[in-house]
């Protein structure tokens, strides 16, 4: 849009149907979204308006809520999902508070998928083989890269915590800071729309697949989450002795209620389950422990006051909007029926049956076919319409055959 019809409140709309589109560009049957494919509008969220500062002539991003015309926020929208979830946390004097931690890949440029992802040449005219792991080294030549990120991040209002080289080869973490949950929405959305087109600017290539390199760590984002209440800012998870409270129990016996359920809006795409097929600090387990990353739901060593449950689900390729909400919705869920965690797990274990969670995408989506806590938590309409479009997706994939399998199976008898 113009900025002067911007200006001029010109009202942008939307076809309904695009909140459905599949990854390939492709829509489901028009029954999951209104026979008609009438029109949303898009309605920019005045604190979500931002001069873009990589781009060289003047632009600006709005993030924008889809509306049906009637003035309610759309059920297929998931940034509308995310809000009515705080909403049910508001009606009962409480507010989430959330961080995420996201993990990506830097990679030279890729302009045939059918090979590797490579890291880029550093400046020793080498290509970094995965010694670099929480390294201080800058050899890998992307310091201009990462400088121009911070930047981009400052002048776009996005603090930052932590940032390091993490255990992949040419793979890197930031924590942002924690706060409202859709505020950490956005931020990892305009994170990861930063990152990507900042490398472009540096001849790189930044990828956010949970999986893009073989025998080599995914990428996640975690979400770490706590409670606090309205108007005294108490973390409800820990009582005036600083010891853990019963809402905090419950908070994860919700999360364990609904993580098999909800997996599929967690992992969202085929490659999401190489991550957590392979676990390495990826698990794919509903069970809790005190500080053990092997554990799907992490309670990282604090003090009382930031106590939190950490969802280790998620990867780099959930929708943050989508990821955030699951994970909160199951913790209030818990919270409201006072449901009871399982027994806390330490070193070494074996995942029980009823905390292992779907493997693949196929299964993720047949559990969450068959689940009522799903269409009571985010409604018919939503959770059909998302099965609809990720069916279409998983039915690509299966319309390819892969280079492993031309080169394993041709030669079998």
């Amino acid at each position: 849009m113009t900025a002067e019809g911007f200006l001029e409140g010109r009202r942008l709309q939307m076809a309904r149907g695009v909140l459905l589109q599949c990854i390939m560009g492709g829509y489901p049957p028009a029954r999951f979204y209104g026979s008609d494919d009438g029109d949303l509008a898009l309605v920019p969220d005045p604190a979500q308006i931002h001069r873009l500062p990589w781009s060289s002539q003047p632009r600006a991003l709005a993030i924008c809520d889809a509306d049906e015309l009637t003035g309610e926020s759309s059920p297929l929208s998931t940034r509308g999902q995310l809000k009515a979830v705080i909403a049910r946390y508001a009606a009962l004097g409480l507010a989430p508070v959330v961080a995420t931690e996201l993990e990506f890949f830097v990679f030279a440029p890729n302009p045939d998928p059918t090979q590797p992802f490579q890291p880029p040449l550093g400046l020793d005219g080498r290509r970094e083989d995965g010694h670099s792991a929480f390294s201080v080294s800058s050899n890998n030549g992307l310091r201009p890269f990462f400088n121009e990120v911070y930047e981009c991040m400052a002048a776009l209002g996005l603090p930052r915590d932590t940032f390091m080289h993490e255990m992949g080869v040419s793979q890197f973490e930031i924590n942002l800071l924690h706060g409202d949950p859709l505020l950490l929405a956005d931020q990892t959305l305009l994170f990861k729309h930063l990152l990507k087109e900042v490398a472009l600017k540096h001849g790189l290539t930044v990828v956010c697949m949970a999986k893009p390199l073989a025998h080599t760590p995914g990428s996640s984002m975690h979400i770490h989450q706590s409670i606090v209440e309205i108007g005294t800012g108490r973390n409800v998870f820990s009582d005036k002795a600083g010891e853990p409270t019963a809402t905090f129990r419950h908070f994860i016996g919700g999360q364990q209620a609904g993580m098999a359920d909800l997996t599929a809006l967690f992992a969202p795409n085929v490659n999401s389950y190489q991550r957590l097929c392979h676990p390495f600090a990826s698990p794919n387990n509903a069970c809790w422990s005190h500080d053990n990353r092997a554990a799907g739901l992490r309670i990282p060593a604090s003090s009382p006051v930031a106590r939190r449950v950490e969802n280790r689900l998620p990867g780099a390729d959930a929708n943050p909007y989508l990821a955030i909400a699951a994970s909160l919705a199951a913790g209030l869920y818990g919270i409201e029926n006072k449901l009871e965690p399982s027994a806390p797990i330490q070193g070494e274990f074996v995942v029980p049956d009823n905390l292992s969670l779907p493997c693949t995408l196929h299964a993720a989506l047949e559990r969450l076919k068959r689940s009522q806590l799903a269409k009571e938590l985010f409604g018919k309409e939503f959770i059909e319409g998302y099965i609809a479009s990720k069916t279409m997706e998983l039915t690509s994939f299966f319309d390819e055959i892969t280079p492993w399998e031309r080169r394993v199976l041709a030669a079998q008898a």
